[in-house]
């Protein structure tokens, strides 16, 4: 699925260190809105990894995030964050958490460096020297207000706030929308860092799927409030594979194996989800292909298709 090498290695070196257990855990979470329902979902984020959160917008990705962090109340099902409930351990559990979503909300007529006085007050664990490194790093204009930054200004700035507390889980949604290619570069190589310890987490919500691609160690993928698959990124390049060929590669009970197809007047391709199952009744002449991320998401959300 085109991992990068680094990454790879950055996680195999490092997995023996990781410490037991689970940064975040869902158990059938549910959420009703008029006209969209999040449905039981269930996934779990082991410490010390990087998971990606995919899927169409109006999925629930936003949805999953603003429940972990409490800012909505779940309907049904258990949430708990490093071992405890959220609900019942709100204000421990918010203590070990980092947010960075991507329309940062601060006031619009306050400098930098007020709102960052003001945010330090509420974390004991407020590492001053880092702010100072990230907000030079990042180029921020600490003396002007914050309503005359960019986009992209203010979300370097989010994410020099969020990452300045030593927080154990960090939740990111839609974090490098707007951002240029090579800061998106640098925050990327940035987050992978935070984990060389082997203590943080990162819950990475993205439309974005080459960032998850070069970072993510597990990828869960949500569509109309349901999970269609939480696995590591070993298992999702294994077992997803595109298979393009004629009309005649739909037979011999192919169709049981795939998970979404698209016809062209140059032929069929399909998206299978166990391609050691789909090669047993493939017909000569196919071809198989290993599926990217980008290929997954697709495939699954526009279902059967004509182009």
């Amino acid at each position: 699925m085109g991992y990068g090498k680094e990454h790879r290695q950055r996680t195999t070196a490092h997995t023996g260190d990781r410490p037991a257990g689970n940064a975040v855990e869902l158990e059938a979470v549910r959420k009703e809105y008029k006209g969209f329902t999040l449905k039981d979902v269930s996934f779990s984020l082991p410490t010390g990894y990087i998971m990606g959160l995919v899927g169409p917008n109006g999925a629930g990705k936003t949805t999953i995030i603003k429940l972990i962090m409490n800012l909505i109340r779940r309907d049904g099902g258990e949430i708990s964050v490093f071992g405890r409930d959220n609900l019942r351990h709100e204000a421990a559990v918010k203590r070990k958490i980092a947010f960075v979503s991507d329309e940062p909300t601060f006031p619009e007529d306050v400098t930098l460096r007020d709102i960052k006085t003001a945010y330090r007050r509420f974390y004991e664990t407020w590492d001053e020297e880092q702010f100072q490194r990230l907000a030079e790093g990042y180029e921020l204009p600490m003396r002007k207000t914050f309503k005359k930054l960019s986009h992209g200004m203010k979300t370097k700035f989010n994410l020099a706030l969020a990452l300045s507390h030593d927080a154990d889980l960090i939740l990111m949604d839609e974090p490098t929308s707007g951002l240029d290619p090579i800061f998106r570069r640098r925050l990327l190589d940035s987050l992978a860092g935070l984990l060389e310890d082997g203590g943080k987490s990162v819950l990475f919500s993205t439309h974005i799927t080459s960032d998850l691609e070069r970072i993510a160690d597990y990828i869960t993928f949500i569509r109309d409030g349901e999970i269609v698959f939480s696995t590591d990124r070993d298992s999702l390049a294994e077992q997803w594979a595109i298979i393009k060929g004629g009309e005649e590669i739909l037979g011999n009970g192919l169709r049981r194996w795939l998970r979404g197809i698209r016809r062209s007047r140059y032929g069929v391709e399909a998206l299978t989800w166990n391609v050691g199952e789909a090669r047993r009744v493939l017909p000569r002449g196919a071809t198989v292909e290993k599926a990217g991320l980008d290929d997954i998401v697709y495939f699954v959300t526009k279902g059967d298709h004509h182009a």
